[in-house]
């Protein structure tokens, strides 16, 4: 870390700060989103007496979460988008301190999913909440070995997600998402899988072919259409079925803008899911936005794992909309 990074020694605000014995850390990535937000982040986080650690690269933000969980810090902010929260949950996880601090997003990234999930409309507003907000436990996900905060996604939407270069997000923002997909429709082959799926104690089982599989843990986890309850120890699991190309667009229409039930879209609800290949070939998996590949992938809950800082405007139940 710089000595720019650092808030001024003898501020008003870190010496509040120490009498109050808080522990405060941000985890800033000044490359997120459209990267014109670091002097108002700096100037934010400074006048609350937070300490500044600025990501370097891939990766980087979970070595810093494990720092702070190393230094007792209660408190920590992440400036980024949904990526860098991946990282920083996944570094909590590897030190054995997702229990330990209370964690505030500040959206500077181009989705920003979970910012809007838990209420979070604004860079200002993030840290507002970081002092005065709500607290909430909600659920983390586990995906083999490896924690997520949104979901995890085998499929379409996953290939559509790695095949969103920089270049695109730069040039049409979150649309980016969408034009992606749209280029990825037509190559796509669809999934041959069997997915088990655990709720109190009892087992329900799908196989066939699919363009998705949705897993999800917040309650919109992805831009549109999936509903899940953050709190509830379960997973909102979406299927979508494989369909001719024509039936796509209505069949998403009907499911995602109205709510409808529809031929070839099932949904479960599950604490724990295994996911087979039945091809042979591995799946190719986004965790909150991060790809791996498995031929097997079991998952489960934890339910009330993280606290997190809400805005007034959250609500972990889809059913209350």
């Amino acid at each position: 870390m710089t000595d720019e990074a650092r808030p001024s020694a003898g501020t008003a605000a870190e010496e509040a700060a120490s009498r109050s014995g808080d522990r405060r850390w941000l985890v800033l990535n000044p490359t997120s989103g459209t990267a014109d937000h670091i002097d108002d982040v700096r100037r934010l986080a400074t006048e609350r007496g937070y300490r500044i650690e600025e990501t370097e690269g891939p990766g980087h933000a979970a070595e810093l979460a494990q720092d702070a969980v190393a230094e007792d810090v209660d408190r920590l902010a992440v400036a980024g988008g949904d990526g860098t929260l991946n990282e920083v949950v996944r570094g909590l996880d590897r030190a054995n301190g997702l229990d330990s601090v209370t964690l505030g997003v500040v959206p500077t990234g181009t989705a920003n999913i979970f910012a809007t999930n838990v209420g979070i409309t604004g860079i200002e507003h993030g840290f507002e909440m970081l002092d005065r907000g709500e607290r909430r436990d909600i659920d983390v996900g586990v995906a083999g070995d490896t924690p997520f905060v949104m979901s995890c996604i085998a499929g379409l939407p996953a290939d559509a997600s790695v095949a969103t270069s920089g270049e695109l997000k730069e040039r049409f923002g979150s649309l980016a998402f969408v034009i992606a997909g749209l280029q990825e429709v037509a190559a796509f082959d669809g999934l041959d899988v069997e997915l088990t799926a655990v709720s109190q104690g009892e087992e329900t089982t799908w196989q066939g072919e699919a363009l998705s599989a949705l897993v999800g843990n917040v309650r919109r986890f992805t831009k549109k259409g999936g509903q899940a309850n953050v709190e509830d120890g379960l997973f909102e699991v979406v299927i979508i079925e494989q369909m001719p190309p024509s039936d796509i667009i209505e069949e998403g229409i009907a499911h995602r803008l109205f709510g409808q039930d529809t031929e070839h879209v099932v949904h479960v609800r599950a604490s724990q899911l295994e996911i087979d290949s039945q091809s042979g070939e591995p799946i190719d998996f986004s965790l909150d936005g991060e790809l791996s590949s498995h031929e097997r992938l079991v998952l489960h809950t934890r339910p009330h794992a993280l606290t997190v800082c809400v805005g007034p405007e959250y609500d972990p139940d889809p059913a209350d909309e």
